[in-house]
């Protein structure tokens, strides 16, 4: 049995009580977790503030560095063994596990050298006085993960945050959360002080509730649904505390008559079956210019018709699912695309021989959807893409910023002022222009507006995200 990770220790809940762990492979109970709570809560928060009073808040930004360094190799030292987990855990492709685990390490590398790079500035005063102003870490951040990339999003949430000296408690998704118990391992074998690190397994509703309200948090990170995230944020403004939120997209993508169709095609097929749709960014809209939009879906058909899905160790296009919920939320979806007599375009197939209460989803290409149909408007967070056409380049615009998100944006065009316009005109955090990638690299800001939420994770902004600053009046004559 998999244990939660407290203080340094892998541990069982107080309570004794565990949860299941299915296989989205075939619905069977493959492991289980424990069902921590409010106790386990607060001893991991004990155990946090214990180390930032200890080795881990006395520790220089050099040290930290070191030691976020070490684990990024130990992760690439045990790189089989973490994708394993992800992949069972998740259900997705070993080559996509492969990929997970090597982009865990790569945050730990970034924020390993990072660490003693944020520094303070000094600023011009009256005369007889030196002001200083310094960044500081915040003290205890909480960081409450999904389950569609959790070896990812670890690494992506709790780097920068130890990196600028904050000691950390994680709950990670109840359906995906061995990767994060296992780096945790790791960390304390690199020589990461008890309680820097800190792992609390079980139910959002119990431990990651209790987390968010929790007297002793100094910050929220959180991503996941947007009505989760509002309660994220009710917790944090009653403690007065700062969160970032990460709460999905509908991602467009805006391809005006003069794409290279070559080159866009393959990408906006992978951009929706990537982990099986699973993935906040995932381009789940096509706006297409009405003069190419057949030839673009007669493309687009014979790509999706070579989709296969299968299971991890098939290594194929797509994956299942991670959970029985999520299968039946994309075929609601499906079938309320369906009832309104929108056509289905082409879609993939499932391998032979999958296991019969595995939850897959065959890949779907609707055409002609209606701009404020569901299947246009809400987070599906499986691989359906909705296509629909335009005219002009105003309405094309328009069409992009239709729905309640903006997390991230692609605008396709050989036409440099139009990239321009176009790219500034649409509401997201992140437009990329004639390619599209899913959050895009470590060093690239990453985050939302409007109902995407608020705040930035990757590169340098995480470190303005984690620390907060001091500043210091020295009256000396």
């Amino acid at each position: 049995m998999a244990k939660m990770f407290i203080h340094g220790e892998s541990v069982n809940a107080v309570s004794g009580q565990v949860l299941d762990v299915l296989s989205p492979v075939d619905g069977q109970k493959f492991d289980d977790i424990p069902r921590g709570d409010k106790a386990d809560v607060d001893l991991a928060v004990q155990a946090a503030h214990a180390a930032l009073d200890g080795a881990w808040g006395k520790m220089t930004a050099l040290e930290r560095g070191r030691l976020l360094m070490k684990l990024g190799e130990k992760v690439l030292a045990h790189h089989a063994e973490l994708a394993q987990l992800e992949a069972r855990d998740t259900g997705k492709p070993m080559a996509t596990a492969n990929a997970d685990i090597t982009v865990l390490a790569r945050y730990f590398e970034f924020y390993g050298a990072a660490a003693d790079k944020i520094h303070g500035h000094v600023i011009p005063f009256l005369n007889g006085y030196n002001v200083t102003v310094l960044r500081e870490p915040l003290g205890v951040t909480a960081h409450i993960i999904p389950w569609n990339y959790p070896a990812q999003m670890l690494g992506r949430s709790i780097a920068p945050a130890l990196a600028m000296g904050n000691a950390v408690v994680v709950k990670p998704a109840e359906d995906a959360c061995l990767s994060p118990i296992r780096v945790a391992e790791l960390a304390r074998e690199v020589g990461f002080p008890p309680g820097a690190i800190n792992i609390v397994t079980g139910l959002g509703e119990e431990a990651g509730a209790h987390l968010s309200q929790h007297p002793g948090i100094n910050f929220i990170s959180f991503t996941g649904s947007n009505e989760v995230g509002v309660l994220v944020q009710q917790a944090a403004a009653k403690n007065v505390i700062k969160c970032v939120l990460e709460l999905g997209g509908k991602s467009p993508h805006v391809v005006f008559d003069d794409t290279d169709l070559d080159r866009a095609v393959p990408i906006i097929t992978r951009g929706i079956i990537a982990n099986t749709g699973q993935t906040c960014t995932a381009g789940s809209r096509l706006i297409v210019q009405k003069r190419i939009y057949p030839e673009m879906m007669e493309r687009l058909a014979k790509q999706f018709s070579q989709i296969k899905v299968g299971t991890p160790e098939m290594d194929l296009d797509c994956g299942p699912v991670v959970n029985l919920a999520q299968q039946q939320r994309v075929r609601h979806y499906l079938a309320e695309a369906q009832k309104s007599g929108i056509p289905v375009l082409a879609q993939g197939s499932l391998a032979s021989g999958l296991p019969a209460d595995g939850y897959y989803v065959t890949p779907t290409l609707l055409g002609d959807v209606p701009p404020q149909h569901c299947v246009a408007q809400d987070e599906i967070f499986g691989p359906v893409l909705a296509a629909m056409s335009f005219d002009t380049e105003e309405e094309g615009i328009r069409l992009a910023n239709s729905t309640a998100y903006g997390l991230m944006a692609a605008v396709w065009s050989e036409n440099g002022g139009r990239q321009q316009r176009v790219s500034k005109a649409i509401k997201a955090g992140q437009v990329y222009i004639n390619g599209f990638g899913a959050g895009g690299g470590v060093e690239l800001p990453f985050g939302g507006v409007k109902r995407s939420g608020h705040g930035r994770e990757k590169g340098f902004m995480a470190l303005e995200e984690m620390s907060t600053t001091k500043t210091v009046i020295n009256y000396h004559g």
